[in-house]
């Protein structure tokens, strides 16, 4: 009897559970942004965001947009596999908004 987990389930829940990566995808959904806006809406540091958004990168979810103005401006977007996750975050919103307690 096969007691294992679905691994593409497996898989979805490992990068979602990697810590800030559910609030930089959140974040997100909220349209294109550049590296300082997402840092300085949560208190993540600059190592750590750059690491996930690269990780982000790699799996297709987040798209790195570089414009060529001086200086150089980067924005980070939603792939169309990143806007996918987009219900679910707003799922996400509305169950913390409920049940979750601030203390």
């Amino acid at each position: 009897m096969d007691t294992s987990i679905c691994p593409r389930f497996e898989k979805a829940m490992g990068i979602l559970s990697q810590r800030w990566t559910g609030l930089i995808i959140y974040q997100l959904t909220h349209g294109p942004q550049r590296f300082c806006n997402i840092e300085s809406s949560m208190a993540v540091s600059g190592r750590v965001l750059s690491e996930r958004l690269k990780d982000l990168e790699a799996e297709g979810i987040v798209k790195r947009n570089v414009i060529p103005e001086t200086p150089v401006r980067i924005e980070y977007s939603l792939t169309e596999k990143g806007l996918a996750l987009e219900p679910i975050m707003k799922e996400m919103e509305k169950y913390a908004e409920t049940w979750m307690e601030i203390e």
